[in-house]
């Protein structure tokens, strides 16, 4: 290693985040969607950037942007996104663009560094058309027909139409080459507060958990809400409550230390206030990094709804809708950022897995990759309150370049 490590710029890395945050500003955090106009100047915005860190920028036919080097030596992909949920936060995605872009101006444009770090802006991470497209793009698990059925959660819009819109239609999307990069870095804002209760300043991130997601869907029988008696009603809506209630009640027997679940969204049909509801359903997730967890527990739910049709009065199915393996971070990978911890963070750092699903986790399928969290105020995200102190977000950066640099064999 160097007697001294590279030089980050936090004033930069500052500009950098407040320029993109007032891209699509929305109270103190934004409001960009997939393919909005926001989100389309955040991509031209570091399509600009690029080129003065060593790179060319290119679109290709996903909306994902590439900055590529051609300095000999080892190369290091690095990145994350800039869309962002719904009026949500600031730093979701676009805190790893940056660093991965400041990453490359310390070290691309050092003579005497060997290697490159390669930037990747990956589109549509927070799932507006699908379940991260971008980065499955990358590594080849997202097909043409995929992308003729995808359409935009909020407005329906499909992403042909949305590609057309952007100027993409027609534009080859890219791959990895095998064997380009040495690995896949990504940084984060941890979106909880093990970092900010703990007086952490780095997270080293283990695993990345599966997101599993189901539809349950309750038939019963719609009729009138004043004429019928409560001893022969089959409310759908009720079966769904109780449903919720029993999965609280009896998951705790069969999870895992820390596996989540989570009732997303309810449906009533017809939905209105003097009618009994004939149809119900319910957008349900479940999130743990062991696979043999989430089986224990997809059986356990589908024993409750034999259940429940055996004993009426309404009826049950369950849909997988999402089946999305755990990752493991690269051990390798962890060193080099618990390594540039201890030089430039005083060491503050904690192994941790994601509770989130990244796109590290995509990238994983095809090289090594590793992932670094900097704390989360009060441990809020996708929201647009979320924020992350000027200081943590300088030592991430710190931390991140000087990762990448020992990643690197610099």
């Amino acid at each position: 290693m160097p007697d001294t490590p590279p030089r980050t710029e936090g004033k930069r890395v500052l500009a950098d985040l407040n320029a993109l945050r007032a891209i699509g500003t929305y109270k103190t955090g934004v409001h960009k969607p997939t393919f909005s106009e926001p989100h389309r100047q955040s991509l031209d915005w570091l399509a600009q950037k690029l080129p003065d860190a060593g790179l060319s920028a290119a679109i290709d036919g996903v909306g994902n942007v590439f900055g590529t080097s051609t300095k000999p030596g080892p190369k290091l992909l690095a990145g994350s996104h800039l869309e962002s949920q719904n009026y949500a936060g600031w730093l979701d995605g676009p805190l790893g663009v940056v660093y991965a872009l400041e990453a490359a101006r310390v070290l691309n444009g050092d003579p005497a560094f060997k290697g490159a770090v390669e930037v990747a802006c990956w589109c549509d991470e927070e799932g507006h058309f699908g379940s991260f497209l971008g980065s499955r793009s990358f590594v080849g698990q997202v097909t043409e027909a995929e992308i003729d059925a995808a359409r935009d959660r909020t407005s329906g819009r499909t992403m042909r139409e949305a590609l057309a819109d952007m100027g993409l239609s027609g534009r080859a999307r890219v791959t990895a080459e095998p064997g380009r990069h040495v690995g896949y870095l990504e940084a984060h804002i941890e979106q909880g507060d093990t970092l900010e209760s703990g007086r952490l300043a780095i997270g080293v991130v283990t695993s990345i958990v599966g997101i599993w997601q189901y539809r349950i869907n309750f038939a019963g029988e719609q009729n009138h809400a004043g004429t019928t008696r409560m001893a022969v009603r089959k409310d759908a809506g009720l079966a769904l409550a109780k449903f919720c209630v029993a999965i609280d009640q009896r998951f705790p027997e069969t999870c895992g230390s820390r596996t989540v679940w989570t009732t997303g969204r309810i449906t009533l049909d017809p939905g209105a206030p003097s009618i009994i509801p004939g149809g119900a359903e319910m957008l349900f997730q479940i999130r743990d990094d062991d696979p043999a967890v989430i089986a224990r527990l997809e059986q356990l739910l589908r024993t409750m709804a034999d259940e429940v049709n055996a004993k009426g009065p309404c009826t049950v199915t369950i849909t997988k809708l999402r089946t999305g393996a755990p990752a493991m971070m690269n051990s390798g990978f962890q060193d080099a950022i618990e390594g540039a911890s201890k030089a430039l963070a005083g060491g503050r750092s904690i192994r941790m897995p994601s509770g989130a699903g990244h796109d590290a986790q995509m990238l994983a399928t095809v090289m090594p990759a590793a992932m670094l969290f900097v704390p989360s105020i009060g441990g809020i995200s996708h929201h647009w309150t979320e924020n992350t102190a000027d200081s943590d977000i300088v030592t991430g950066a710190e931390v991140f370049v000087d990762a990448c640099s020992r990643i690197l064999g610099g």
